[in-house]
């Protein structure tokens, strides 16, 4: 009862900031305290901090689209076209199950806060997965979406926006793909905010034998080749200053390139890319495979005080090798899933995040890191001809996990066939909101866009009954 009074107290302040802050907007182009509209603009982006609860967020994406009633969500009882193939068993959770081929994650679910009841309306992959990667549905669900500044940043560039770090270490660090289904897939870097908020970006394999410190990855839209050392980075910023003096455009590279810069100077940025310094028996723990050392590397990376990480587990949407490639794993070309999964998704995230989860535990940064594993959608209930399941963002599971959430919880329900939420729905824009609101950032805080309309940086609330 105390902690559900907690909980309601806090709604209660929440929904009274709310009301303050539009209350002042409202009158503020009255001047309200001596405000012009340029200063309140100003002071819109600058809102109020909030209380920062965790101090990094580290954002597994599972492109292609796992099936949550495959792995987490499991319909024991329901008709076997729903049910599919696989058993469940029992956790460390009393009362909670798992797929049967996840043992190892079946032992750490008491660190894990499941949400059953994720959901959006995209059912194509790049709009779906830009609704997962900035909280916002784009106006169409159409499969030739296409990345334009007229969509919204990323969430880790939005963090670089409002709460930047301010030493060498890079606020936002995203890796080791560019993904895309055909097109670039939109919501990977700043978009609208400015490159100088664009994330770190490397492809290298950490798995490769020669991996270090990637060389600076440009902006997109640079045509020059890679630059080889900082000469002929700072030759550049020189020249850009020159020619296009202080443009717009300019002053974002140029802050951008300075940025690189200290960057690649930073001993403590070198020492994280330094993956060679952890134990062979740790890394062989984590896998061997380019998405193993991507979550180790991630687990450094917040050591070295990078507050917003995001692994992508692989390039494109895959689903035909038990090998390689993404969760999209719904039967073209007569493919079946539950091989594909069982030989290879299913294992190699049971090892990798359980490793992940007991690494980050063990080293006491799991209280102030939260961490997400998602999709862009689940898998539709019923399995389709080939044995497979369909898109279906209507109802999914997101895994969360630190972050100071509730430890072993389970926040609402899907129905009998997982079809859609029975009771407690989160849409992606509500978690959205949860991220912010946990970094101590107000999710009701605007932004503009390259025609200066003020945007909400999420269009939900945070999700307050997760919090612990």
């Amino acid at each position: 009862m105390r902690a559900q009074a907690g909980v309601q107290a806090e709604q209660a302040v929440w929904r009274a900031g709310l009301l303050s802050r539009r209350c002042l907007l409202r009158v503020g182009g009255m001047g309200l305290l001596g405000l012009t509209l340029p200063r309140l603009l100003q002071a819109r982006e600058r809102s109020p901090r909030l209380p920062q609860r965790i101090k990094s967020v580290v954002f597994l994406f599972q492109f292609g689209g796992p099936t949550h009633l495959d792995t987490f969500d499991l319909k024991p009882q329901a008709p076997e076209q729903v049910r599919g193939q696989h058993r469940p068993i029992a956790t460390s959770v009393p009362g909670v199950s798992v797929c049967e081929h996840l043992p190892r994650l079946a032992k750490v679910m008491h660190l894990v806060t499941q949400v059953r009841t994720l959901h959006h309306r995209m059912k194509n992959h790049n709009p779906a997965a830009y609704t997962a990667l900035t909280g916002h549905e784009p106006p169409v669900d159409d499969i030739r979406l296409r990345d334009t500044l007229e969509l919204y940043p990323a969430y880790g560039s939005v963090v670089d926006h409002l709460a930047p770090n301010t030493n060498a270490v890079p606020t936002f660090v995203a890796y080791p793909y560019v993904i895309r289904d055909g097109a670039i897939t939109p919501g990977q870097h700043a978009s609208f905010l400015g490159k100088q908020h664009d994330p770190f970006l490397f492809t290298e394999d950490p798995n490769a034998p020669d991996f270090r410190l990637p060389e600076l990855t440009l902006p997109q839209g640079m045509s020059l080749a890679r630059l080889e050392d900082r000469r002929r980075l700072q030759q550049l910023i020189a020249r850009q200053t020159r020619l296009l003096d202080q443009a717009a455009e300019a002053a974002g590279m140029d802050a951008y390139y300075r940025r690189a810069l200290e960057m690649l100077n930073s001993r403590r940025l070198r020492e994280a890319f330094d993956l060679g310094a952890e134990p062979e028996k740790l890394r062989r723990q984590y896998t061997r495979t380019t998405y193993g050392q991507c979550c180790l590397l991630a687990r450094r990376l917040v050591e070295a005080g990078v507050k917003f990480v995001t692994v992508y587990f692989s390039r494109g949407i895959g689903g035909q090798s038990t090998t390689r490639g993404g969760w999209d794993t719904h039967g073209f070309n007569n493919t079946r899933m539950y091989p594909i999964i069982q030989k290879y998704h299913l294992p190699l995230t049971d090892r990798v995040l359980s490793t992940f989860l007991e690494d980050l535990h063990s080293r006491g940064l799991l209280d102030e890191t939260l961490v997400v594993w998602m999709g862009e959608f689940g898998r539709t209930p019923r399995l389709n001809k080939n044995v497979s399941r369909d898109h279906w963002p209507y109802c999914y599971t997101a895994l969360l996990a630190g972050g100071g959430l509730k430890a072993g919880y389970v926040h609402g329900a899907s129905d009998r066939h997982g079809a859609f939420p029975d009771r407690d729905p989160v849409h992606v824009g509500d978690l959205a909101a949860t991220l912010f609101y946990l970094l101590g950032i107000d999710p009701a805080t605007e932004v503009y866009d390259v025609a200066q309309r003020p945007l909400a940086i999420a269009e939900g609330r945070p999700v307050l009954p997760l919090l612990g």
